[in-house]
């Protein structure tokens, strides 16, 4: 890969001053890896603001010669999103979302994630039709491009049958909103060879019948090989045939800047099962009696992926108690729109239950513990079967499809082919009911002869699924994986008009060459990624992108996925001796990588594989700490209690000082000994807090051992607040509920300072104390331990966890934050004398990870009439003192959230943590305080 200076430069003039260009290494490479087996390391990556940038990004590249490939979410398997040109990022400026009337429309940009999107038409009872695995992560640009489908909505409300118009941008430049009533006469003004070639591939399509029902045959199922050429039949107009083209074309046809979808209805009683069969024979046999039976979901697994399930310490009882030989399970579903007709359908289908040859009962619940847990069986298939996959080796997702009546030889030839060519773990599932199965391979690409058992392997795949009048890619997208199978599966005409399509749309072929056509009997074997042995947190990472929308450095700096992929380009530098390039690498990612990433464990929440990115960053702070620093703060740990007190009186005394003054102190001091030890003063900080409670109480008689936490002595509440501790307390007294303070409260701390910033000596100094003291206070561990801040309260369960696995220290304890305390034992005991008309919520990282945001959302529903949770919520990345270090963390992580929130008024703005208060307070101007100090005020005794 040549360095960023020997790089062809695209013209700025012609790309315009909004579009950012980026040739450092660092951005090329993070931006290197997504979900797929191959990597290829961009030349540049730019990222234009809106349609007409695209367009002049279009102009630049041809002027430079240079090809061009869309990125977005990153979720795609395929390879079509990777490119050794110009990555145009198209997701940070393209997340617009509109929902239409009722939601029966919604109108996004490319960089919405599907989860996002639905979470506003939710609220409509509507959703979108595509319904992807991957919708946490993936974008609206990828399930156009991709022509998603999903576990429910078949070929019926895939993106091809529910887009309704689009904002394309064409290689020539030419902007087009297909929903505009002069669209056509506009297209055809403007694109006349487009627009008229068109027309005579739809006549040469016409006038060969047996091409005709071969394409009917091949679009009667799900199938993303190739173009949509379907759309010459379905379409008589030019332009109603280019946009359903572009579904599907992997951007290798035109931009979607905007699309229109007409919405579906959500279903909302839902009844899951799973039906375990002696055999892989019984289980497809009944498949027909079960899709006529109206199910909407039908998931096959494999006597190999319930072998996976069942190792699992949750197993289901109808796998956890049988001895799996050649066994297959169908985990089944119906929807309904309302409990009664649920009920019909559920009683419809009990001859039909009864009559099958089963393994064991089945049974169908609407019990949501119960429906996770069974969806947790096909769902953790990846994570178990990913994550334990041998150190350096690619963990591929691949996807086929074949008519209903033939899924059963096609699985048990895929079980032969596994056994053949030896890929052992292999697990075989999918959408049964639309004869769409994933199996998942695990393979090293830099050992010869292992790239050779792989070639083999695609061969003998490729005749088994064409064999049996299938397609190569059901969902996934032909990408690279698949793109020099095109020709073979369709044959010379259809190739040869899809070729034609290409000319036409893209004459100069600058968009996204190689991908979904190629002439490269062998391109398949090109460009596929290499995984270094790294480390423990890095080598477990599937590149897959789940972590990246919850990533509050996501739009600053870099991204989970980012951090690990570029853990790998160092390592795998160092190896082939590339020096300046290692150092490079290193050099910008001490910010990017380390000093920006919050540490917040959202990351954790959504990655498939339990990889948590902030224990890499903690353990590479900890390897680079300051010695003097460490000292320091190991020396603070053995005195938190005047530590604690001294900073909330230089908070005092900043308040009383004219900002300027103290603002101008800090700025020296970070100039002097860097941005990551000084921390920045604005005029949102508080003055100190109050000193915490004194020790007392009685174990014997108490509910709950009490641990404020100490943020609530360095800063103080909102103005004319109390605080969440002494709400809390307040609270306690009304409700009846007797408390424990420990003994030392004032010196003890939750860890996460220390641990946070990679000062382990201190950390354990403070474990060493903490726990046998909580142990003592809840009479060795009857009590709960409840804290008033809920990052305290994750904190404690991390200390607590990391001690009882090191050492098996105080495993007895239980820890409950306040929110979720007060919610269970206290809020039936209190009257609320007031109520505020609305209230807007910020849930934090914590409170997700600690599951407690439901606590949050009662209690605010207490204290007002309407609560708002805003679509745009995230962690604020404030993390103690990091949103203080770099303001420009929480600004950028806080933005859109923000935004949502100044939109409208609101008379109480609550959280669960003074920290994250503080991080909120600065993004909105508004007061943020602790939910219980408002459910205090609202439950005060009448006057």
């Amino acid at each position: 890969m040549p360095e960023a200076a020997t790089l062809p430069v695209l013209d700025a003039a012609i790309l315009g001053e909004a579009t950012r260009v980026s040739t450092r290494a660092l951005d090329r490479f993070a931006l290197s890896h997504d979900a797929s087996h191959y990597r290829l390391v961009p030349r540049a990556v730019v990222t234009p603001q809106d349609a007409a940038g695209v367009a002049r990004v279009f102009a630049a590249a041809r002027q430079a010669g240079l090809p061009i490939t869309f990125r977005s979410g990153g979720t795609s398997l395929s390879g079509q999103g990777v490119t050794d040109g110009v990555l145009v990022d198209t997701r940070s400026a393209f997340r617009r979302i509109d929902i239409g009337p009722e939601g029966r429309t919604v109108r996004v940009q490319p960089g919405a994630t599907v989860r996002q999107v639905n979470a506003r038409l939710g609220r409509h009872g509507r959703k979108l039709g595509p319904d992807p695995a991957s919708e946490i992560a993936c974008t609206i640009g990828g399930v156009v491009a991709n022509n998603s489908s999903g576990m429910a909505c078949g070929i019926e409300q895939n993106t091809y049958r529910t887009i309704r118009s689009m904002v394309l941008v064409l290689p020539s430049g030419t902007v087009i909103d297909t929903a505009q009533p002069d669209a056509r006469e506009r297209f055809a003004t403007a694109e006349p060879a487009l627009h008229d070639g068109l027309l005579a591939l739809r006549e040469r399509l016409l006038a060969d019948l047996t091409q005709v029902d071969i394409v009917r045959r091949q679009f009667s199922m799900k199938n993303t090989m190739g173009y949509g050429i379907n759309a010459l039949l379905d379409f008589s107009e030019p332009l109603d045939i280019l946009t359903h083209l572009v579904v599907g074309s992997e951007g290798t046809l035109a931009f979607v800047a905007e699309a229109t979808f007409d919405t579906v209805e959500v279903l909302p009683s839902v009844a899951t099962g799973l039906l375990v069969f002696p055999t892989l024979s019984d289980a497809t046999g009944a498949l027909p009696a079960l899709v006529d039976a109206g199910l909407a979901t039908i998931e096959l697994m494999d006597a190999a992926s319930l072998r996976v399930a069942q190792a699992a310490a949750d197993a289901p009882p109808e796998i956890g108690d049988i001895t799996i030989v050649d066994h297959a399970a169908l985990l089944v579903e119906f929807h309904a729109a309302s409990a009664e007709a649920l009920a019909e359908r559920i009683a419809a289908t009990h001859d039909l239950f009864a009559a099958l040859p089963l393994a064991s009962a089945p049974e169908l619940t609407s019990d949501a513990d119960r429906r996770a847990a069974l969806w947790h069986v096909r769902k953790g298939l990846y994570t178990a079967v990913a994550g334990a996959r041998p150190s350096g080796t690619t963990a591929l997702l691949e996807d086929i499809v074949v008519p209903v009546d033939r899924l059963l030889p096609a699985c048990e030839r895929l079980i032969e082919l596994f056994a053949e060519h030896g890929y052992e773990g292999s697990v075989i599932f999918g959408h049964a009911k639309d004869g769409n199965v994933h199996f998942l391979l695990n393979e090293r690409f830099e050992d010869p002869a292992l790239l050779a058992r792989y070639e083999r392997f695609t061969a003998d795949l490729v005749d088994l699924v064409l064999g049996l009048g299938g397609s190569l890619k059901a969902e996934h997208g032909t990408g690279r994986i698949m793109a020099s199978f095109v020709r073979r599966q369709y044959g010379d005409e259809l190739y040869d008009i899809m070729r034609a399509v290409k000319r036409l749309c893209d004459p100069t072929g600058i968009l996204n060459p190689g991908v979904v056509l190629t002439d490269d009997d062998r391109a398949y074997l090109s460009d596929l990624k290499l995984v270094p042995t790294v480390e423990a947190e890095v080598d477990r990472c599937v590149e897959c992108g789940y972590c990246e929308p919850t990533c509050p450095s996501k739009d600053l700096t870099l991204t989970p996925r980012q951090r690990i992929g570029l853990r790998r380009d160092m390592a795998m530098a160092d190896a082939a001796g590339e020096r300046d390039l290692a150092a490079e690498l290193r050099d910008d990612y001490d910010y990017d990588g380390v000093q920006t990433c919050a540490v917040d464990g959202m990351c954790a929440i959504a990655c498939p594989v339990d990889i948590n990115t902030g224990d890499l960053v903690r353990r590479l702070r900890a390897e680079t700490r300051n010695p003097v620093l460490n000292a320091g703060w190991g020396a603070a740990a053995k005195a938190w209690s005047p530590v604690t007190r001294v900073g909330a009186v230089a908070l005092d005394i900043a308040k009383a000082v004219p900002t300027p003054l103290v603002r101008a102190a800090t700025t020296v001091g970070r100039a002097v000994l860097g941005a990551d030890v000084v921390p920045a003063y604005t005029d949102v900080l508080p003055g100190g807090g109050h000193a915490r409670p004194k020790p007392g109480g009685d174990p014997a008689t108490a509910d709950a051992v009490f641990f404020a936490a100490c943020i609530g002595t360095m800063f103080g509440p909102e103005e004319g607040g109390i605080g969440a501790t002494a709400a809390f307390l307040r609270l306690a007294e009304r409700a009846g509920v007797s408390l424990v303070v420990p003994e030392g409260h004032g010196s003890l701390c939750c860890g996460t300072p220390w641990k946070s910033k990679g000062f382990l000596d201190g950390y354990r100094s403070m474990t060493d104390r903490v726990l046998p003291a909580l142990l003592a206070a809840s009479d060795g561990g009857r009590l709960p331990i409840v804290c008033d801040a809920a990052s305290c309260t994750e904190g404690l369960e991390t200390m607590q966890s990391i001690a009882a696995s090191a050492a098996g220290l105080a495993p007895e304890l239980r820890f409950v934050d306040a929110t979720e305390f007060v919610r269970d034992r206290m809020l039936d005991r209190l009257e609320v004398t007031s109520r505020a008309s609305s209230a807007v919520v910020h849930r934090t990282c914590s409170t997700t990870a600690l599951g407690v945001n439901g606590a949050i959302d009662d209690i605010a529903a207490a204290v007002a009439e309407s609560v708002h949770i805003p679509d745009e919520w995230g962690c604020c990345a404030y993390a103690g003192d990091r949103g203080l270090l770099h303001p420009e963390l929480t600004a950028s992580a806080t933005a859109r959230e923000a935004a949502e929130v100044v939109s409208e008024q609101y008379d109480l703005h609550l959280s669960a943590n003074r920290t994250c208060e503080l991080g909120m307070t600065e993004a909105t101007g508004r007061p943020y305080r602790h939910v219980l100090e408002a459910l205090e005020e609202a439950t005060r005794p009448r006057a």
